[in-house]
């Protein structure tokens, strides 16, 4: 590798750590709106409730919320990439016993030496989709996972493409980044359910901008400002709540287009064969079933989009936001151009010097 490759990547990884702290405050933040807003709202609205009614003074959901936000980071940190593993049903390569498990074992070696990171673990994932990723908080403790349908149908060449792809994301400290994702995809969906349903179960607010009867005019007026104020933060509450799921997930799926272009070209650096890597794309593009082993929540971290919509090759604004990879075709016309190039370097005229003479 050389120097300006060297400086780029280890400016990417320190980008990479940078965005995990920042998505990790970011979400304890969001969890702490999401509980003080929603106890903002609610004692708001109660604020001029009639003696004996429920008054909600105590912010027990900002606290609830915020240590359950600061639980799930932690979970994540530790315990994302075994969750990630799990619910796939990968199964752990220690001892290979096949031909194909054995070149797989092999390959990862050697671009685990490429790529300089140490080798990570090698999970199977029973599924006869081809597909594969990487996940882990840092290079030290990597894991990359195939599946069975992946080994039957590429070759050597195109193997090693696709874990030299795999190793960039490790290499790139992607991994922490979308592993830290999927994590956070799925709580903020569970909270997002949790709350609806408590709210759907009722939360009795009585008296919500009503009062005694027997206020004055100026004390009625303040009331009614509170519950003017507390219907308006409750409404951004509750529009908090319907689209945080889709906006997390449109985030996950920001971040995974945006690896997914460098992890092409750092994994074609590693095994100095691009076409490999786009002939890859082409069979995994090919292939009609979708990945079932691997849910929505991870599919982020995947090579190809474990079940592709209409949105997966549409380019431009839609497919930008709506598509978890870029487009396959594109990825294959950039990979065939560095492919290209490559060659071009390979063919080109030595630099002068004197005759090399055989013995």
């Amino acid at each position: 590798m050389t120097a300006p490759q060297s400086s780029n990547l280890f400016a990417q990884q320190e980008a990479n750590r940078r965005r995990s702290r920042w998505l990790v405050a970011g979400f304890v933040l969001f969890f702490g709106w999401v509980g003080f807003g929603g106890d903002l709202a609610f004692g708001l609205l109660t604020a001029n409730a009639p003696p004996g009614s429920y008054h909600h003074v105590f912010p027990f959901i900002g606290i609830i919320t915020t240590v359950v936000a600061g639980a799930i980071c932690r979970s994540a940190w530790v315990n994302g990439a075994k969750r990630v593993l799990w619910s796939t049903g990968a199964v752990e390569l220690v001892t290979p016993a096949t031909p194909e498990q054995k070149q797989l074992d092999n390959v990862v070696e050697e671009m685990a030496i490429a790529s300089g990171v140490p080798k990570p673990r090698i999970w199977i994932v029973p599924d006869d989709d081809p597909n594969a990723f990487a996940t882990g908080r840092d290079p030290q403790s990597a894991n990359i996972a195939v599946t069975e349908g992946l080994l039957r149908t590429l070759n050597r060449d195109e193997l090693q493409g696709v874990i030299g792809h795999e190793m960039a994301h490790i290499a790139n400290w992607d991994t922490r980044l979308m592993t830290l994702l999927a994590g956070m995809v799925g709580a903020v969906a569970l909270m997002s359910n949790g709350l609806g349903r408590m709210l759907g179960n009722g939360v009795r607010v009585g008296g919500i901008g009503g009062g005694s009867g027997g206020g004055r005019e100026r004390g009625e007026g303040k009331k009614s400002d509170l519950g003017a104020i507390g219907a308006v933060v409750l409404v951004l509450w509750l529009l908090t709540l319907v689209i945080a799921p889709i906006v997390t997930r449109v985030l996950a799926m920001a971040v995974s287009r945006k690896r997914e272009f460098l992890a092409d070209a750092t994994g074609a650096q590693f095994t100095r064969n691009p076409a490999a890597l786009a002939s890859a794309l082409e069979k995994l593009d090919a292939a009609s079933a979708p990945t079932r082993a691997i849910r929505s929540g991870a599919a982020h971290l995947c090579i190809v989009d474990p079940s592709p919509s209409l949105w997966s090759e549409r380019e431009g604004a839609l497919g930008e936001v709506f598509a978890s990879h870029p487009p396959i075709r594109e990825r294959v016309a950039r990979l065939q151009g560095m492919s290209y190039q490559f060659g071009s370097a390979a063919s080109a005229p030595a630099v002068a010097g004197p005759p090399v003479t055989g013995a």
